[in-house]
């Protein structure tokens, strides 16, 4: 039999990890979304880093993924300086974060899939949840709200929906004015109810959101039939 380069043997001993590696990232991916139409994982690091756990540079392309019931269109992201659990992946078992991961990305969400996420808890209650801290008055939580549509306008959400109280149910329309203040802050404000078409935040026109220190958007755009944002998050194990 002809002998074996040892170069050679490494090489091919380092391809497999990464093919298992990549699998493994790929499975912990899908794990994480009900649905997902494309998904594209890269792995940039060396041999030793490999070996070690550690790997500098994943880049992940998505497709249509769907989280909690929330539909989004198109995710890219990139993450740095990732520590997992290679010896128990190399054994089979599920991948695991050995510490905070730094994730820059870019997510696009169309109008059709925002509507089609209306049915989720995940945005419905966030809606709700939203309303009852902006205007607590004119939103208590005993009055639920069936959302049934989003619309995008230029930096601008229309909300409409079905209002449920003790006796009626009643048509809803809300428009919010949505800015980015900083990496981790945004501001609604110019907030509207029909059939009032009038500025209901008469003493304070604004409302500021804080998404907390582990948020840092750079851009959050609203264009008709689309959203875009870009920024970073830190993904805790």
């Amino acid at each position: 039999m002809p002998e074996q380069n040892p170069q050679t043997t490494n090489v091919n001993k380092i391809r497999i990890i990464t093919q298992v590696l990549t699998t493994a990232l790929k499975l912990w991916l899908r794990a994480q979304v009900s649905q997902i139409s494309e998904l594209e994982v890269e792995i940039k690091a060396s041999d030793r880093q490999i070996l070690s756990g550690r790997i500098p540079l994943v880049s992940i392309f998505a497709t249509h993924a769907v989280y909690q019931g929330l539909l989004i269109t198109k995710i890219q992201l990139t993450a740095e300086n990732i520590q997992i659990n290679i010896g128990s992946v190399l054994k089979g078992k599920p991948l695991r974060l050995l510490k905070t991961v730094p994730v820059v990305g870019n997510l696009i969400v169309d109008e059709n899939d925002l509507n089609a996420s209306l049915s989720s808890d995940l945005l419905s209650t966030a809606l709700s949840d939203l309303l009852v801290k902006v205007l607590p008055t004119h939103f208590p939580k005993s009055q639920p709200i069936n959302w049934q549509e989003i619309i995008l306008d230029n930096n601008q959400i229309i909300l409409r929906g079905m209002r449920v109280t003790n006796s009626e149910t009643i048509p809803l329309e809300i428009s919010l004015g949505l800015q980015l203040l900083s990496g981790h802050e945004f501001q609604l404000a110019h907030i509207k109810i029909k059939p009032d078409q009038g500025d209901i935040l008469e003493d304070n026109h604004e409302y500021n959101l804080d998404l907390g220190s582990d948020v840092d958007i750079q851009e959050l755009t609203l264009i008709p039939d689309k959203l875009v944002c870009r920024g970073r998050i830190n993904v805790n194990p």
